[in-house]
């Protein structure tokens, strides 16, 4: 077993990526880079912001609770939803594809987690707030029980379609990946809070790869993600490795959970809180 870590400094690079110094000069360079690749393409990557020394303890965290990811292999469109008939069928919304990975949900981070360590950390936060420019009063947590701090687990052959995310702002760190495959493929900006843009959604599923951009991020990699609007989706992994993922989220509105139907199909059971909210208004009008 990898030995156990004692402060923050021993998993995050902080010599590399001094978040916890806001005023210096490195983290004014490091905030200057995110803000230039977030402007233009919706997407950031801090390579390896977990230190190489530091991932066996990721690693092994990951393989402890893979036996609680939800695995599940079913259809689904790009927003999560329910088929709608009122729709012409090539519609997005009732263009169902397969999805073949896994979540392990939140709830089995608990206190004495490494990944729960960094989203927690008081100085992460606010870098990733100053990051994509958001302001103090419109950028939260996640609330979603099940949904803050994740991983994605994949096998040979499974991968992740084309999808929207429903929180504004997605955070991931490549934990190991496989042995092949297990592309990130994304399309900056295809719909915007105002704007659905189905017939530019509809170009990518009909294979359109002019929006599209390719990026194979290495383990240790920190990502910084506009997953709301950017259209996204991650090809089929390769080999007997499993590719694990650490999924950090955001929202712009305080104690925002998942829709129950979107929270049934990843970890395969809701709570309370979902129910509750289920007709909460949000911030936009998107389907999700």
């Amino acid at each position: 077993m990898p030995a156990p870590l004692q402060t923050i400094g021993d998993l995050i690079d902080l010599e590399r990526y001094p978040l916890d110094q806001p005023e210096s000069s490195g983290y004014s360079t490091l905030l200057a880079e995110c803000r230039r690749h977030l402007s233009t393409s919706g997407c950031m990557v801090v390579p390896g912001f977990v230190r190489a020394d530091a991932l066996d303890v990721l690693v092994a965290e990951a393989d402890d609770v893979a036996g609680a990811a939800h695995r599940s292999y079913n259809d689904t469109n790009v927003y999560f939803s329910a088929d709608d008939e009122s729709l012409p069928k090539t519609h997005p919304r009732r263009r169902f594809y397969r999805r073949s990975n896994a979540f392990v949900p939140a709830d089995n981070f608990g206190a004495e987690s490494p990944l729960r360590a960094i989203y927690e950390w008081p100085h992460f936060m606010p870098f990733i707030r100053d990051a994509l420019e958001e302001p103090e009063d419109e950028f939260f947590r996640y609330g979603d029980p099940l949904a803050d701090v994740i991983i994605n687990v994949v096998d040979e052959g499974g991968g992740f379609p084309w999808h929207f995310d429903t929180n504004n702002f997605t955070v991931t760190l490549a934990i190991q990946n496989g042995e092949a495959g297990g592309e990130f493929e994304y399309c900056p900006a295809l719909r915007s809070s105002s704007d659905e843009n189905v017939p530019g959604v509809q170009a990518v599923l009909d294979g359109d790869r002019g929006p599209v951009r390719t990026l194979e991020l290495k383990a240790g990699d920190l990502q910084i993600f506009r997953g709301r609007y950017a259209l996204h989706r991650v090809s089929a992994v390769e080999g007997n490795r499993t590719r694990y993922v650490g999924i950090f989220s955001y929202a712009d509105a305080p104690g925002m959970v998942a829709r129950v139907e979107r929270t049934r199909q990843l970890y395969g059971k809701v709570l309370p809180i979902h129910l509750e909210r289920e007709k909460a208004v949000r911030a936009d009008r998107l389907a999700d």
